[in-house]
């Protein structure tokens, strides 16, 4: 099965490998041409262009978009609308608002091209371990890819959630439930580092809780990782972005009258971070650099509770 992948970052180049290693064919596009010279250098071919791209695929054309949401994603589906048939697919998996869906299925489906949003969770880690994949469309749309779907998700990790902006509101909630988790963690380990009475080795602690403990879990064991001496933890700062799905699960919750306050806090904990350099902050900005190689801001050392 071909598909073209469009983004090659992060996560669309882990992505187009592990895809690669199980039989598909691939055809990478990215702005960049280090990151296509990397890609092709891995089995895959290439394209300088979005329509050098569709030209090289074979009908049901499959575009996978894995750009920035906002105006990069926009722009690509417009620029796909222009170059694909009935009967291609458009896949957006990356963290799109899901309100955005319907217009990205109007736009393709008024030239009779599908379009199904994937909300896309696995970070850095993906490639290995597979992804876990909340995907939104029509019945149809859907069974076209779905070979690329069973592909990269590990066992039990992809659903067809519903119709068209399911996938990525599902995600959406997804990562705010993922801002609540990782802030109380955070808060914990910080509640530890001051108890100075007791010298607790953290690192420790973070290790022996990945086992029987009922609060083990992923993010736990990125714990450990990013506590391990020699990590540079000690030169991370607590600053911590917020990279807008957190926001709208806020929002959502508001509009809808649904209490939210472990995420509402979180997020305006990141709010926050920016103008403090708390122990918390900075295990938040460590885990999210762990799953997902988020940027952090590295200091000199010795930052407050280190």
């Amino acid at each position: 099965m071909q598909l073209g992948m469009i983004g090659l970052g992060r996560m669309g180049a882990n992505m187009s490998l592990r895809l690669i290693e199980r039989g598909f064919d691939v055809v990478g596009f990215d702005l960049g041409q280090p990151a296509r010279d990397a890609l092709a250098a891995q089995g895959a071919k290439t394209a300088a262009t979005l329509d050098a791209l569709s030209s090289a695929l074979v009908a049901p054309r499959i575009c996978w978009v894995m750009v920035p949401a906002g105006k990069p994603t926009d722009d690509t589906v417009d620029t796909l609308a222009g170059l694909l048939t009935p009967g291609d697919v458009v896949i957006d998996g990356g963290n799109s608002n899901y309100k955005t869906a319907a217009a990205y299925a109007k736009t393709l489906g008024d030239k009779g091209i599908h379009f199904v949003d994937a909300g896309t969770s696995g970070g850095i880690w993906g490639h290995e371990l597979g992804y876990c994949l909340m995907v939104g469309g029509t019945d149809e749309a859907v069974a076209i890819v779905e070979p690329i779907f069973l592909a990269l998700a590990p066992e039990g990790g992809y659903s067809h959630v519903g119709p068209v902006g399911a996938g990525h509101f599902v995600k959406m909630v997804h990562n705010g439930i993922e801002y609540g988790l990782m802030q109380a963690y955070a808060e914990g380990f910080e509640l530890m580092n001051a108890a100075e009475e007791f010298s607790l080795d953290l690192h420790e602690i973070a290790s022996i809780w990945r086992y029987g403990s009922v609060v083990r879990s992923w993010l736990l064991e990125l714990a450990e990782i990013a506590l391990r001496p020699g990590s540079g933890f000690e030169q991370i700062e607590g600053v911590v972005e917020d990279s807008g799905e957190g926001r709208w699960t806020v929002e959502e919750a508001l509009a809808r009258g649904v209490p939210a306050p472990v995420i509402t806090e979180s997020l305006y904990r990141r709010f926050a971070s920016r103008d403090t350099n708390s122990y918390a902050d900075r295990m938040v900005s460590a885990l999210r650099n762990e799953f997902g190689g988020h940027a952090v801001v590295r200091g000199p050392g010795g930052a407050p509770g280190s």
